[in-house]
Order: C-alpha cells, then sequence, then structure tokens
C-alpha cells in the first residue's frame, strides 16, 4: 500500500493516520478504502459536521424545511450560502463527472464495514459561517452575498489548473478562495479554528488506532495542532454582536424622524415633502427588488408598504414581510424541496422554484429596501437643508 498523503502521528500510545485526500478526486476515495482495509483502525473521523453528514448519508432533504421559519429566523441568507455550495458542488460533477466528497462517503462506508466508531470531526458549518460573517464588516457581507449569488449562476468553466488547486482544498474553502483574498483574516475562521478543532476531536477518537479523513489543504495544520489542547467549547461559540451596528441601526431612524418632525413644525408643506420622499424610495426600490425576484404581486405590494415602517426599525425588515406573503400564496410544495438540488444550478431553475424565489424575495426585497434608506435620508436632509436656509 502507498504510503503517498498518508502522515502518521503517535501521540501517547495512540497512532493516528492522516489521509490527506482530493474532495474532487476519485483516487482518492480508492485510498481511503484500501487504507481503512489494512489498517483496520477502532475509529475513523471524517471532515464532515452532522449537518453535512446527514447530506451525504440521506440526501439534502429539503422537504423537511419549514421555509416560515427559515425567514422567521434570519436564515434565508445561511440557506442561500448552502445552496450555492450545492450549485457549486453540482457544476463540477457536470463538468469533469466527478462528485465531490466521493472520500468521504468511502470513509463512511468502510468505518461501517469493519465496525469502527465513526466520529464527525468538523465543526458546524453554520458556526464557521456566522464567525465568517461576523469578520467582515458591511461591506465585506455586501461582497460575500454578491459573491455566494455569483457562484450560483455562474456558467464559467473551471479550467484544469483550477481543478488541480482544488484537490488541496475542501468544498468551502475552493469557492470562498477569491473572497480570502480579499479578506485574509477570514483564513482564521475558516482554517485556522477548523484545523484546531479536527485535530482535538480527532486526539479525542476512542480506541488506540484512529484513521482520519481530511482534505490535504488541513493536514499540516492538524499536525501542528494536535500536539496541543484546544477547547472546542469556545470555537463553537459564535461571535458577539458589536454594539455599533445596533448603536447606529437606532440612531439613523431617529434622526430621520426627528429632521421630519422638526421641519413639519417649522414647514409643514416641506414636511409633507419630505414624508412623501421616504416612502416612495423606500416603497419603490423594496418593491423593485421584489419585482426581480419575480414575487407575487400581494408581495410586491407588501415589500412597498412595509419597507417605510421597516426602515425606521432595525429589528424588521421589509423582506420578511414580503418572503412571508409571498410563501402564503406560493407555497412550496414537496415536488419543489425535491427539485430544489437539481433547480440551483441555473438561474430559470432558481427563479423558478417557488422555495429559491422565497429566498430571492427577502434578500431583494431587504436590499431595495436599504437602498431606499439610504437615498430617502438623503432626500429628507437635502429638504431640511433647504428649509432652513430659505
Amino acid at each position: 500500500m502507498t504510503e503517498e498523503n498518508i502522515t502518521r502521528l503517535h501521540i501517547n500510545d495512540k497512532e493516528y493516520i492522516l489521509i490527506g485526500t482530493a474532495h474532487v478526486s476519485k483516487d482518492s476515495a480508492e485510498q481511503v478504502k484500501a487504507v481503512i482495509e489494512a489498517e483496520k483502525p477502532d475509529s475513523v473521523c471524517i471532515e464532515l459536521d452532522e449537518q453535512r453528514y446527514q447530506s451525504v448519508t440521506e440526501g439534502n432533504k429539503w422537504k423537511d424545511t419549514d421555509i416560515f421559519e427559515v425567514i422567521k429566523n434570519k436564515k434565508a441568507s445561511l440557506l442561500l450560502m448552502n445552496l450555492a455550495i450545492s450549485s457549486f458542488q453540482k457544476r463540477m460533477a457536470k463538468q469533469f463527472g466527478i462528485s465531490p466528497g466521493q472520500e468521504m462517503i468511502q470513509g463512511i462506508e468502510s468505518a461501517k464495514e469493519h465496525g469502527a466508531e465513526l466520529v464527525l470531526a468538523d465543526r458546524d458549518i453554520q458556526i464557521t459561517f456566522s464567525r465568517i460573517w461576523g469578520n467582515i464588516g458591511l461591506k465585506g457581507k455586501a461582497l460575500l452575498l454578491m459573491q455566494v449569488v455569483g457562484s450560483i449562476f455562474s456558467n464559467e468553466k473551471i479550467s484544469e489548473e483550477e481543478l488541480e488547486k482544488m484537490k488541496q482544498q475542501d468544498t468551502i474553502n475552493a469557492m470562498l478562495q477569491e473572497f480570502t483574498e480579499h479578506f485574509p483574516k477570514l483564513k482564521t475562521p475558516l482554517i485556522d479554528e477548523r484545523d484546531q478543532y479536527l485535530s482535538q476531536k480527532i486526539k479525542d477518537a476512542p480506541g488506540e488506532k484512529v484513521v482520519a479523513v481530511l482534505g490535504a489543504a488541513h493536514v499540516p495544520g492538524i499536525t501542528k495542532e494536535i500536539h496541543k489542547e484546544h477547547d472546542l467549547k469556545r470555537l463553537s461559540k459564535r461571535p458577539a454582536k458589536s454594539k455599533k451596528p445596533k448603536i447606529i441601526g437606532w440612531a439613523i431612524p431617529l434622526v430621520i424622524v426627528a429632521i421630519i418632525a422638526y421641519t413639519f413644525y417649522m414647514n409643514p408643506s416641506a414636511g409633507l415633502q419630505q414624508t412623501i420622499s421616504w416612502v416612495i424610495w423606500n416603497g419603490s426600490l423594496a418593491a423593485i427588488g421584489a419585482i426581480i425576484a419575480l414575487a407575487h404581486p400581494l408581495a410586491i405590494l407588501t415589500a412597498f408598504v412595509v419597507a417605510p415602517i421597516t426602515s425606521l426599525n432595525p429589528l424588521l425588515a421589509a423582506g420578511w414581510f414580503a418572503g412571508f406573503v409571498q410563501a402564503y400564496v406560493k407555497k412550496p410544495n414537496v415536488g419543489d424541496f425535491e427539485s430544489l438540488s437539481g433547480d440551483v444550478h441555473t438561474v430559470k431553475g432558481f427563479w423558478k422554484n417557488k422555495v429559491t424565489q422565497i429566498l430571492l424575495v427577502v434578500v431583494f426585497a431587504n436590499l431595495g429596501s436599504s437602498a431606499g434608506t439610504l437615498i430617502g435620508g438623503v432626500d429628507v436632509i437635502r429638504v431640511f437643508i433647504e428649509n432652513l436656509t430659505s
């Protein structure tokens, strides 16, 4: 058996065999099978969390998704992120005839076949995304969403050179590679913290011989970090939310309301002009966002009506209300959820599927409302200044 891509470590009377796999390589799955057959380990660790494990073993059980809960719990963007990963994987599978993650499936099957304990060693993907989200600021969030949406709709072919690079990465790293070049500090939650988490889970795996199936990019970090102790609870914490966005979020509407109220007191006609401007800009741009998502007329109307109000309350968002209405009048059926993984591979399918259409209504109505708040707020200030100087 070839030792290529295999790292052996001996720590405290335990042997750890790290297989550095390529997530888009057929050879890696064969090597995983051969190593587990030859070594007969007590435990097999795989680079998956519970969510991705269920996705691999049971398929993406989209039909179990409660779309109303997704909107209510502000997880529309997170679900879009997961769909982006699914789309990215399908694009590679279609172009190269490769099923990403085949080596993980082999690890699961071989562990069961040889009676080894299966350990899900990676951190919850939602925790990773939340720690990424908390590290990039407002501009970074906008750029990340653009890249995610762009990756969903991209028809760009992946070159052989890019494929070779991907063989040293996992799917998340590969999809966000360009983004991390602009935000180097994302390496901490995306790579470094996961190396620490993976190394601790591998070290804690039961038995005297442990095989770990890992993306090749993680092996050097794990080889270093496995000699240290890491606090899994700390690494699994969602980042504390900064108070600054909340302060700004309340300060802006309070300033807008105060300016309009003062203008009404000084010049009622100018105050009315400000109010109309605020309503038109907020309502129209939120409605345009819903129209771009091909929302139902009632959802478009909802976006127009609620945006001027929700823009004055940071706890509310026009897209949520528009999304709820869209979900109510165009409620997804089982067929929509079952065809979801295929539909996200094309622009037409993404806009046609009732599930993704609801997510688009939420996201685009919110983006439109945000733009309306900015433009409407500037116009309110303009009228206020003109009234002071007249």
